[in-house]
């Protein structure tokens, strides 16, 4: 019985030690593998404007009903994203100044939710107009418009098909801001040259 009892012992000892203990990984999220940025230019005819578009996001006319004509998604279907690109022709000065405070209400909608709202501004030599990056937990993370005040007005937002928290999103929501970035650098109001 004393053999037993030591035998027992021994294998609690040797089972308690610390090399043998097996500890939970931390919480963690799933891997992105990033396509590669490659561009091609797509062009929207009708709607008298073009821009790069890398190869990973597919265009599409927006299916919401009361969409307009010149309305549509950028989807990137790898990161469960959604570029909503809304394009309007500038009809006066009283329009031009309608979309402005629409878009800005837009952004400003969410600053209940966001932690801050930060407003880049953009100068081109054909247009000009803001950049909108919305820190927190809010539905859209950036947002923009660019006009060139007397013909074109183009909005985009950004908006994730899940419910997002800004830890995990964040890295592909850095790599579509370049995506952003590089439609409103490459934008060109005429369309097919």
């Amino acid at each position: 019985m004393r053999s037993f009892t030591i035998l027992i012992s021994f294998i609690v000892l040797v089972s308690c030690s610390s090399e043998n203990q097996t500890t939970p990984r931390p919480r963690g999220f799933q891997r992105i593998d990033y396509p590669n940025k490659e561009y091609d230019r797509f062009y929207l005819d009708a709607c008298h404007y073009s821009f790069e578009l890398p190869k990973y996001g597919m265009v599409k006319a927006d299916p919401y009903p009361a969409a307009e004509e010149c309305w549509y998604n950028i989807y990137y279907k790898p990161f469960g994203a959604t570029l909503h690109l809304s394009y309007r022709t500038i009809k006066n000065r009283a329009d031009l100044f309608k979309l402005l405070n629409d878009s800005r209400e837009m952004v400003f909608k969410h600053v209940m939710r966001a932690d801050q709202i930060i407003e880049n501004y953009i100068n081109k030599p054909n247009y000009h107009g803001i950049y909108y990056e919305l820190d927190g937990s809010t539905a859209t993370n950036a947002q923009f418009y660019v006009t060139d005040s007397t013909q074109h007005f183009l909005r985009g937002s950004l908006y994730f098909n899940t419910r997002t928290n800004q830890d995990s999103i964040a890295p592909v929501l850095k790599f579509l801001k370049a995506d952003m970035l590089r439609l409103i650098e490459t934008l060109n109001w005429e369309g097919k040259k």
